[in-house]
């Protein structure tokens, strides 16, 4: 059957078809003022698709143009960059107190505990109020003003930083001592306190933990021991030290002959409160080594008790271990020449030696060097410390003339003959090592020189107390020592110091010099340097000399800093190296730290990972 014309539809493609509902779907959304969702279909509508003739208005978004392209965000790296560029820039300053915070964070928190016992940091004990004495200073001294207090530290140079701290007491009758005390020290020729016993001793007697920073043979000696006397004193009033009981109080020095020399004074000051009638008698023990003292610790302490030990590390410990002593009711402790014990060799000693304390004591720590490394670590176990500073911590005595010369190595032993011309006897000479000593010591022998040796553990402890006998009583002329006799030892009327050798650590120069110009006496210094030292040495010696006023020979004159010192602003807030105390480098520079570092990473070397007797490869 064949259709007729009218009835017949032409045939339209699919695409084409799709196209003609996508522009009926366009129009009709115009006219309603939808938006147009961007689809496959309206893409493939096409010039073709509408009519010429169509007069429908063109959609808004056939005029705009193509959208940008999103970009994506800046990488970490980028970002970086771009903060860097913002910042303001940094000088070489403030590089360097970034770098020397950085460092001294790192050391206090290299996980080193405070100096606390096992069981309180196990227990997490913290101790908020110092021990109560009952001492309190005249009512005068009390109601003194602020400014008048801090009028007499500023006189005497004392600087002090705490809570709630004492006044300074002027005379030693107001502190209260008893009358046998006052006795010796009016025999003793000590008429008035020196500044750091002027502040010092009224903060001990108060039952504060302090930390005492003053010049070598500036009195620090009877800032602990007297008011440890009058702690004896008032625990031996109300409750008797009985058998086996004992000490009440501890003190550690690192040397044997400074406990010795710190026994003696002890012993000065307790032999005549036992001869007067009224006073109890109070019982005193050196423990030391090298010597046999099981006799006296039969009788002191395990027949009549004890009060005060001055002993060194080592042995403390030894007797500990054995039983000999217990510390139960040790409630005053003190680390002469602290620095040392706190951070150096008997670090590990000093530890454990406070595991065996029990309960609250009150901690002091003595020093003529600590550096600022060591004073915040300390400050982390002591219980509302005190700090008494007289003048700069590990500064050169004032009282000293101290001379540099430069003399070549193979000079230096005949030059060493002039020296000794310059001021009548006793004089201290002092080397770096123990051969050292013993050359020194056979060349003035042979040159008809009364001389002494005085060196490390390889010599008998009777020869060196023998030496030091000698040399204190006159009967020697020159003592020929390692730095060994440089910590605290008391020589009196020592008119001349000789550095044979100049030590590496500028500390130990100004524990050498020290043992001249004690108690307000002037003394002499004489050091020999040559091409031996380093730099770093001899800079920190040159700004030593230049902070005392001395004068300065043209060879350290020459040398310029490498580094810009005295930032305000620096991790210790002072000039020079917080870890050492040198003026002449900084801590990011420090030989010593460094050394130390090296010695650390050299024993992990050594250590045998195989276990016990494991193989090392030796023959």
């Amino acid at each position: 059957m064949e259709l007729e014309e009218d009835e017949y539809v032409e045939y339209v493609p699919v695409a084409k078809r799709r196209a003609l509902e996508a522009k009926k779907t366009l129009l009709r959304h115009q006219r309603k003022g939808k938006p147009i969702r961007d689809t496959g279909s309206s893409c493939a509508l096409g010039d073709e698709t509408l009519d010429d003739d169509d007069d429908s208005p063109p959609s808004s978004s056939a005029n705009k143009p193509p959208a940008a392209e999103s970009k994506p965000p800046p990488s970490l790296l980028v970002q970086a960059t771009q903060l860097k560029r913002k910042q303001p820039a940094i000088t070489r300053a403030e590089q360097l107190v970034q770098q020397e915070i950085e460092i001294i964070q790192d050391l206090l928190s290299s996980g080193r505990k405070p100096l606390m016992s096992v069981s309180e940091l196990a227990k997490g004990i913290a101790y908020t109020e110092p021990l109560p004495t009952g001492w309190k200073p005249p009512l005068r001294y009390r109601r003194m003003p602020s400014e008048d207090r801090d009028a007499i530290r500023k006189q005497w140079h004392i600087v002090v930083d705490g809570e709630e701290i004492p006044p300074p007491v002027s005379n030693f009758r107001d502190m209260k001592f008893p009358d046998p005390i006052l006795e010796v020290l009016k025999v003793k020729g000590i008429s008035r306190p020196t500044p750091i016993q002027l502040q010092g001793l009224p903060v001990v007697l108060s039952g504060r933990d302090m930390i005492g920073i003053s010049s070598t043979g500036s009195g620090k000696t009877l800032v602990f021991v007297l008011p440890l006397i009058m702690i004896a004193l008032q625990e031996e009033w109300m409750m008797p030290v009985g058998p086996g009981e004992g000490p009440l109080g501890l003190i550690v020095c690192p040397t044997r002959e400074l406990a010795r020399q710190t026994y003696d004074v002890v012993q000065q000051f307790l032999a005549p409160m036992a001869e007067n009638v009224g006073y109890p008698e109070l019982r005193c023990l050196l423990g030391i080594g090298g010597i046999d003292n099981r006799l006296e610790l039969a009788s002191v302490v395990k027949n009549k008790g004890v009060h005060i030990v001055v002993a060194t590390p080592g042995r403390l410990k030894d007797m500990l271990a054995k039983k000999k002593m217990r510390l139960d009711i040790c409630r005053f402790l003190t680390l002469d020449e602290a620095d040392k014990l706190v951070d150096g060799d008997f670090e590990d000693v000093t530890r454990d030696i406070f595991d065996h304390l029990k309960g609250q004591r009150q901690t002091l720590l003595f020093s003529a060097t600590m550096p600022t490394k060591v004073h915040e670590f300390a400050r982390r176990a002591l219980v509302k410390p005190v700090t008494v500073s007289v003048g700069r911590a590990g500064a050169a005595n004032l009282d000293v003339i101290q001379e540099v010369e430069y003399v070549k190595q193979e000079a230096k032993i005949v030059y060493l003959l002039e020296c000794l011309q310059k001021t009548p006897p006793p004089v201290v000479v002092f080397c770096e090592n123990n051969a050292a000593v013993c050359k020194v010591h056979e060349y003035l022998l042979v040159k008809g020189v009364d001389a002494v040796s005085f060196y490390g553990k390889e010599m008998e402890q009777t020869d060196r107390d023998r030496a030091v006998a000698l040399f204190k009583a006159g009967k020697k002329d020159v003592l020929v020592a390692t730095d060994g006799a440089s910590k605290g030892l008391d020589f009196p009327n020592i008119q001349h110091v000789i550095n044979y050798d100049m030590p590496a650590e500028i500390e130990n120069y100004v524990h050498r010099i020290g043992r001249t110009g004690r108690c307000g006496k002037t003394g002499l210094a004489t050091t020999f340097i040559n091409s031996q030292q380093s730099e770093t040495t001899l800079l920190d010696l040159k700004h030593l000399l230049q902070e005392a006023r001395q004068r300065i020979p043209p060879v350290l004159a020459e040398l310029s800093d490498p580094v810009e010192l005295g930032v305000v602003g620096t991790a210790a807030n002072a000039d020079g190296c917080a870890y050492c105390g040198g003026l002449g480098h900084r801590i990011s520079s420090c030989p010593k730290l460094e050394q130390q570092r090296s010695q650390q990473l050299a024993s992990l070397r050594s250590r045998d990972y195989f276990g016990s007797g494991g193989y090392r490869g030796e023959m």
